[in-house]
Order: structure tokens, then C-alpha cells, then sequence
């Protein structure tokens, strides 16, 4: 039995007989690590407290991609920059020109989201670490060696998943590597067909529960599996497994554990965080943050998004101090706002409009920013450290919201009814404060994914895999095209569908082949 509380599950790590251990923590307590001074791995690693160090460290990276003390890779941000509802920002063309270079589909080697290799492999080298020392016998249970095992798997894949959907094909290896230490790159399809079947050993076990007790918040689990199986299959436009991913989705919507949050506001406040709506977020905290800048960046702590997408010299108002610790990036468009109609409650939420305040205006400023993620004083007033790096703000990664629309979508896909399918995406559309439809189409769906999800990351994903889908309309190649302003002057192609590999990993292993973009 797992009883190690990891509801703000940490990212400090410190080296344990050469194997990286992390923080976690238990409330406001964090978990102390020890050295186990020239002590065989096979002796340390035998209790439940140890395998959880090593459990706890492959989780570590999902918090790093905002910043790991070498680049800003937010993964809201990058999959935003390449979708149609956020300009780059920042102090002009050149500031993180990795994301300007990607939001005009012109990266290369040097300008590519280079970090994310780095840390989704350190992730699932930490995650084959943690997989092999729950298979040595020891004091630990069986029951605990083989949830600690299935929830290393599990996110073993969701690593992989990030890096296939921006990188396509990446070296894939489920054993960790000795000298030289590189592995055989395949393709984006092998890769797929690698996840998979792991994927579905991983939900056919049965072994993780459909929802953690609140203690354990931040676990992955068996409805986490089941929204990545979904998420992956419908990405490949794999239509033999879609009947598979729509029985996942009824599983989750049959769940008691599972509802839409009465407010749409109130999922976005501290106090909505792990509510029933939510089926998985990257924790973050900020109390006792240990995280600070330089040697500092992963440690424990909170999140620097809302620094990141918030405007600058701001005077204070709107519940945040502001001052200049707002650097611009990701403002959002004013066609995005315009987009909702009248009386959508979900756009006050998702879009913060400042027009008519005065601030210090930065690149592409429209005066509407990012209001899931916008930056208040009190989500970071218990930090120790730098407050900027060190925001509250959980990163939702899959809501139940999307459970309905996946379903809907998928209802379709199958030749399903279009009035059940309605009747899933009238859900979300009856929170938001709007009329119910009779029948719905692909268009329709996507449309109400755009409402639901702007600023979530998701938009570009829905863009590219709609270019498999023959009734959709709104397509990366006839969305993600040169706009009126001179911002965006090149156009998505299929040869855009993954960025380049950074030129540091090329150099590395001269073996690897860069993506034809």
C-alpha cells in the first residue's frame, strides 16, 4: 500500500548511488532523502520509503519543462506559439527566438524546443530506473512493487508520447542504455506502435485505481491511462482502435469519481485543483519552495507560466502586484476573444482583457492575456524564494471536459449516434452558459474543443490530426496560414507536423537523422 503523500509532488533531486532521487512532499513537509553511503542498490532499494524516492524521481520531470535552468519550455506555451490563438510576445522577435522561429514554421537545429529531449529522456531513464528496482524482491509488497511498477510505466509512455507528438522520430528504448549510450531511432509510427501495446498491457492490468485518494494527488492512474490512450489514438487517426478509446472514455463518464466542476471560473482558482472535473495536473507549490534561480531551477516549488504570460510594469489591480515581473509572452489575439459568443462564460475566464489599463506595452501586446494561468499575488505569497519562478498554479492536464468531447468525437468516428454525441458536448456547452444542440457534426466539436481549451496547449494538436480527418474543415494547412498583421508569414505543411531535432543532440550522436522540415 502506497501511503507517501505526493499531492505537491516536487521536482528537487539530488544524486543517490548515481540514480537521482526527488523531493516530495507531504503537506508543507518534504520527504528527506539519504545517502545510501556505499550500500548495494539491490540492499537500498528493498523498503517502501526508498522505492518511493526512486518512484517520486520519475515523476520529477514533468515539472521542468517551463524552466530547467537552461530554456523556457513551457508546454503550454509551445504547443500555443504554433495554433491561432496566441502571439509569441516577449520584448520583441529575437526574445526565446526558438518559439518566434517555431510560431512562423521556420525552426531549425538551433531554434527548435531543444530542452523537452532532455528532460522527457531523464524521465524515462528515471522511469526504467524505478521499474527495474520494484522487480527485486525485498520488504516492500507485492502490491506496492506492482502499482509502483505500472505508474513508471505508465509514465514511461506519457514522455514518450510528448516527445513523439513534437518530435516524431526520437531513439526508443525501454531498458536504460550503457556506453555509448544511444539507441536506434525509429520512426514516428514505430514509435507509436511501440506505445501502444505497452499502453494496453499497462490498462489490461487493472492495477491502478480509476481516481487516488486525495492524499495521493498527483499519482497517474488507470483514467489518466485511459485519456492518453485516447489522446494518442486519435492523434494517429488510428480508426481500428477508435472503437477501444470511446469504450475507455464511457468507462471514465460512468465513474462516480468524475463530473464537470459546476463553475468553469472556479477550475482555475487553487480551490478548483484536484476537483472532480480533474483527472490529471502537474502539481505545483509554493509553499516552502525550494526552486530559485541558477543550480536552484529544479527544485521543489512552483511554476514561472504565469510570470512568463502576463504583462509588464503592471501597477497592481486585478488581485496581482505585478510590477516588472511580467515578461509579455503569449498575448492573446483579439480574434480569439471575439470568437465567443455573447454569454460564454468560459471567456472572461480564459481571456484576461486589460484593454483600457496602462502598462508597459511589449512586443505583439493586444491587452489580452492568458487568464486560465494569470498571475495572482496570493498564489505565490507563502514563497521562501523567488516569487516569479514560484506560482501555485497546477498545470491541468486532462479535465473530464475533455472526456465528453473525446466521446462525442469519437461516438461519430463510429458510426454512432449524433444525438448521443450531442447530448456529451451539451454538457460542456450547458456550463459555459449555452443552448443546446440537436445533433452535432465533427465541426461542431472542434469548435467546442476550441471554446473549452484555448490556452491549454491543445489547439495545434486538434489542428494537425484533423488534417486525417476528412469531415473536419478547420485543418492545420487551411487554419495555420500567413496572417494580415506580417507576423506569421509562412504556412503549415505536412512536413511541419515535427519540429527539428536540436542541433546539440545531432552533434551528440552522429547516427540520428533530422526531421525533413
Amino acid at each position: 500500500m502506497i501511503t507517501t503523500n505526493i499531492k505537491t509532488m516536487a521536482a528537487s533531486c539530488l544524486v543517490c548511488c548515481g540514480i537521482a532521487a526527488a523531493f516530495t512532499a507531504c503537506s508543507d513537509d518534504f520527504l528527506e532523502v539519504t545517502k545510501p553511503d556505499g550500500e548495494p542498490l539491490e540492499e537500498y532499494y528493498t523498503t517502501e520509503e526508498n522505492l518511493n524516492e526512486a518512484l517520486t524521481s520519475a515523476y520529477a520531470p514533468l515539472h521542468w519543462p517551463d524552466w530547467d535552468n537552461k530554456a523556457y519550455n513551457d508546454l503550454t506555451i509551445d504547443g500555443e506559439i504554433m495554433g491561432d490563438d496566441f502571439w509569441v510576445g516577449g520584448s520583441d522577435n529575437t526574445d526565446n527566438q526558438h518559439w518566434h522561429r517555431l510560431f512562423n514554421f521556420e525552426a531549425d537545429g538551433n531554434n527548435t524546443l531543444a530542452t523537452l529531449w532532455g528532460d522527457f529522456y531523464s524521465g524515462i531513464k528515471r522511469c526504467n530506473d524505478a521499474i527495474k528496482y520494484a522487480g527485486w524482491e525485498g520488504k516492500a509488497s507485492r502490491e506496492f512493487r506492482s502499482s509502483m511498477q505500472m505508474q513508471a510505466r505508465l509514465l514511461r509512455v506519457y514522455y514518450y508520447n510528448i516527445l513523439w507528438h513534437y518530435y516524431g522520430k526520437v531513439p526508443f528504448y525501454l531498458e536504460n542504455l550503457s556506453q555509448p549510450y544511444t539507441a536506434q531511432q525509429i520512426s514516428a509510427d514505430e514509435i507509436y506502435n511501440r506505445l501502444i501495446p505497452e499502453l494496453e498491457e499497462i490498462i489490461n492490468s487493472d492495477v491502478l485505481p480509476m481516481r487516488w485518494e486525495a492524499a495521493q494527488a498527483g499519482r497517474v492512474s488507470q483514467a489518466f491511462a485511459y485519456m492518453l490512450y485516447a489522446e494518442m489514438v486519435m492523434y494517429q487517426n488510428d480508426s481500428a482502435r477508435y472503437p477501444k478509446a470511446l469504450e475507455y472514455m464511457k468507462k471514465i463518464i460512468a465513474d462516480s469519481n468524475y463530473a464537470l466542476n459546476p463553475s468553469f471560473a472556479d477550475l482555475w482558482s487553487e480551490n478548483g485543483e484536484w476537483c472532480k472535473e480533474s483527472i490529471f495536473e502537474i502539481n505545483y507549490n509554493d509553499d516552502q519552495a525550494q526552486r530559485d534561480w541558477n543550480e536552484a531551477a529544479l527544485n521543489a516549488g512552483g511554476t514561472v507560466f504565469p510570470t512568463l504570460c502576463s504583462p509588464n510594469g503592471w501597477g497592481g489591480g486585478e488581485g496581482w502586484d505585478g510590477g516588472n515581473d511580467g515578461w509579455g509572452f503569449l498575448p492573446m489575439k483579439v480574434e480569439t476573444y471575439n470568437m465567443y459568443a455573447e454569454g460564454d462564460v468560459r471567456r472572461d475566464v480564459t481571456c484576461w482583457d486589460l484593454r483600457g489599463y496602462s502598462y508597459t506595452e511589449r512586443y505583439q501586446d493586444t491587452h489580452i492575456w492568458h487568464g486560465k494561468y494569470r498571475p495572482q499575488s496570493d498564489n505565490n505569497k507563502d514563497c521562501p524564494t523567488s516569487k516569479n519562478l514560484n506560482y501555485n498554479n497546477n498545470k491541468r492536464i486532462y479535465r473530464y471536459a475533455e472526456t465528453l468531447l473525446n466521446a462525442a468525437e469519437l461516438l461519430l468516428q463510429t458510426g454512432g449516434s449524433a444525438a448521443e454525441a450531442a447530448g456529451y458536448v451539451n454538457e460542456v456547452r450547458a456550463r459555459a452558459g449555452l443552448p443546446a444542440l440537436a445533433s452535432v457534426t465533427i465541426d461542431d466539436i472542434f469548435n467546442e474543443r476550441h471554446l473549452e481549451f484555448c490556452g491549454e496547449g491543445k489547439r495545434y494538436f486538434d489542428l494537425v490530426r484533423a488534417e486525417g480527418i476528412a469531415e473536419a474543415t478547420q485543418k492545420a494547412s487551411t487554419v495555420l496560414v500567413p496572417d494580415s498583421y506580417g507576423y506569421r508569414t509562412n504556412r503549415w505543411t505536412p512536413k511541419k507536423k515535427y519540429i527539428p531535432l536540436a542541433q546539440s543532440e545531432l552533434d551528440a550522436d552522429p547516427k540520428l537523422e533530422q526531421n525533413d522540415y
